[in-house]
């Protein structure tokens, strides 16, 4: 194909003429990623269900349990729903030709059923407007000072990039560290769209786990914002990409998963979605910066990750007052 591999049968899969992506990406941004593969392969018509990543995952599971396979594409934007869907026997194992470009930490083992195709990177973000730039944190120790009181916000126990920032930081500096955040009364908001629309109104003057694609998306339309590199580093959270066993566009899958994957596909990933690819030969999105050139705070042990969600659900309801 025209800049990417592929072992696909490209005929089967326009014959089947349809492709079902479950993403945790916004809705707006991801109909113009998806155009760049149907302006690819017309005959293939890309159509998109999103929630956030603990609601995804539920729903395709509940699907499954009742035998209706919807689903063709799956990225839950949580390597501990990965992993158990994995261990569920959910994926299609297919070992696409674009695979071999992405060092093995970033591929399943066995390989063939997830491949992480990009980076969320998150920080601290904050209205350039109410908050002077003296005034911001700097860290993420600072973002917990009580003059945030009741105008922070983050995201809820449904968030896997949320998930990593409280694995993270605990790791950093203890047990003890997010109930300093519970005084404080944070919002814990279902997306970063929620987030960043009340950061720019001026309902919060801060928020954390704030995305760094989302700020650009925001500061590209003059929004007064600003974002915060956190002197700890940023955390990130991968997004596991694969394909769903009995899906009903099997070929098609294989054909979006090896263009997604390949250089076309991960530059329409940076340009619309403004995520960080995780190929070397594709820039970084639009007023952003190469991955490597940061402090990711990353989980390196994905099953000690996938362990504490629970923990991590039940203590983050609790500071964010949902439970």
């Amino acid at each position: 194909m025209d800049g990417f591999k592929t072992c696909a049968d490209v005929t089967k899969a326009e014959q089947e003429g349809a492709v079902v992506v479950y993403s945790t990406e916004p809705e707006s941004l991801v109909e113009q990623f998806l155009g760049r593969f149907h302006a690819m392969f017309p005959k293939i018509a890309p159509t998109y269900v999103g929630m956030q990543g603990g609601a995804l995952y539920a729903k395709l599971l509940t699907e499954r349990r009742a035998h209706a396979y919807v689903a063709d594409i799956l990225q839950p934007a949580d390597m501990g729903f990965a992993l158990d869907f994995q261990k569920r026997g959910g994926y299609l194992n297919y070992v696409s030709p674009e695979m071999s470009v992405y060092p093995p930490q970033y591929r399943s083992s066995p390989e063939g059923n997830w491949t992480l195709g990009a980076l969320v990177i998150s920080g601290i973000a904050y209205n350039s407007s109410t908050v002077a730039a003296t005034e911001a944190p700097t860290s993420w120790q600072d973002a917990l000072n009580p003059k945030w009181s009741d105008a922070i916000s983050v995201k809820d126990s449904n968030s896997g990039l949320q998930h990593v920032t409280w694995y993270e930081l605990r790791k950093i500096y203890g047990d003890a560290f997010w109930q300093k955040l519970s005084p404080l009364k944070p919002r814990a908001l279902d997306s970063n769209v929620q987030q960043y629309d009340r950061v720019v109104s001026g309902q919060d003057k801060v928020t954390l786990t704030a995305a760094l694609a989302g700020y650009l998306h925001y500061k590209a339309k003059g929004a007064p914002i600003a974002f915060v590199y956190p002197s700890e580093g940023v955390t990130a959270a991968p997004q596991p990409w694969g394909i769903v066993a009995d899906a009903p566009h099997p070929a098609a899958a294989q054909l979006f998963m090896d263009w997604f994957l390949g250089v076309p596909g991960q530059t329409a990933d940076v340009q619309v979605l403004y995520n960080n690819s995780l190929r070397p030969d594709v820039p970084p999105p639009p007023g952003g910066v190469k991955a490597d050139t940061l402090k990711l705070l990353l989980p390196t042990d994905w099953n000690d990750f996938q362990a504490t969600h629970p923990q991590f659900v039940r203590e983050w309801d609790k500071i964010t007052g949902l439970r």
